[in-house]
């Protein structure tokens, strides 16, 4: 059926025919094959084909995002498996060939010395005092295996990569937040376990600071403030330190923990050639020497994280100030020279 030409203004579609003007309702009411030359509908359906196709796109970037986090977060357990698996494995190196060799020893000294003394002999008596001294030397004395520093630092950069990969992809340019854990006595319901772990809370801006109730849920992404909660890099080093010196860091007070842990980084754990910490304020200024960690500030690494985090050590600092202070600690900038042998830091305690 020929209908002629028409023209669109407003509301009304005008036909040139013997017939009556049909309405702009009826014409949009008939198939689009049917409707030639009517531009304005063709408009509005491509209108709505992009609004969908636009959708689409939408929610498949929010997938990929989703699957991109998701796999990150499964890396960084993997590799926190992995660590504690080598944990082990070095704990059962130290332990086993000592043990056997002082047992080796111990036997056959405390059988001699049986024999020496059912037979009177003093021959089989100085031997059976030779071999237990030397059994309960090697029982007790375990060896140390030492490795180059240079392991550590690669056994690091990939934790810090992961880090990096995270930030970029949910477009984070906030701080972190080192927040201090419930002392262990502390007794705490069963939801409200998660806040004795210590955690570093990396904000997506400079908002807010997540409610006890957010933390104590241990989950990895937060929505409100918008941010992500991460295993400090520096949390195996703290427990060294509580174990060199036999108590909680949570019972120091700020001055006793600045005077504690500069001779035991360097004497004890020889993690540092020298350390300076002074207490300013609500600031704590921290300069290290020849750091075992220093490779992981070289320009050629290009870590982002490791600014953000601090290395190994500089994060276990931030993680005994959080204690001893009992406030969130972050970290307000940080300066390192070109060959990374002098490394300084600025420490801020923030309330919560």
């Amino acid at each position: 059926m020929d209908f002629g030409y028409f023209y669109i203004k407003e509301e009304t579609i005008v036909k040139f025919s013997d017939t009556k003007p049909i309405m702009a309702w009826e014409k949009f009411s008939q198939p689009l094959e049917t409707l030639n030359d009517a531009p304005l509908y063709f408009n509005l359906k491509m209108s709505s084909e992009e609004k969908k196709e636009k959708a689409r796109r939408e929610s498949e970037d929010k997938s990929s995002e989703l699957t991109t986090t998701q796999y990150l977060v499964e890396t960084i357990k993997q590799l926190q498996t992995e660590v504690e698996d080598l944990k082990q494995e070095l704990k059962r190196i130290k332990s086993v060939p000592s043990g056997k060799i002082g047992l080796a020893f111990i036997i056959p000294g405390a059988l001699a010395l049986i024999f020496s003394i059912y037979n009177n002999s003093n021959i089989l008596a100085f031997i059976g005092l030779g071999l237990t001294f030397w059994g309960a030397l090697f029982f007790f004395v375990r060896p140390v295996k030492y490795v180059q520093s240079s392991l550590l630092d690669s056994t690091a950069i990939s934790t810090y990569k992961t880090v990096d990969r995270i930030i970029k992809d949910l477009k984070f340019k906030g701080k972190s937040y080192y927040i201090p854990p419930y002392p262990k006595e502390v007794y705490l319901p069963e939801y409200l376990k998660g806040l004795k772990d210590p955690v570093v809370f990396i904000s997506a801006d400079t908002g807010g600071m997540p409610s006890i109730e957010e933390l104590a849920k241990s989950k990895f992404i937060l929505e409100n403030p918008n941010g992500i909660c991460v295993a400090p890099p520096g949390l195996g080093l703290l427990t060294q330190f509580e174990r060199e010196i036999r108590k909680d860091l949570a019972k120091l007070q700020l001055t006793e923990l600045c005077e504690t842990l500069p001779p035991l980084i360097v004497e004890n754990l020889q993690l540092a050639k020298e350390i300076e910490m002074k207490i300013e304020d609500n600031q704590i200024y921290v300069k290290i020497l020849d750091s075992t960690y220093k490779n992981l500030y070289r320009v050629e690494e290009n870590l982002k994280s490791v600014h953000l985090l601090g290395c190994p050590l500089i994060s276990a600092i931030a993680c005994s100030l959080a204690k001893a202070s009992g406030r969130m600690v972050t970290i307000q900038r940080d300066n390192v020279s070109i060959d990374a042998q002098t490394i300084e830091v600025w420490y801020r305690t923030v309330e919560g």
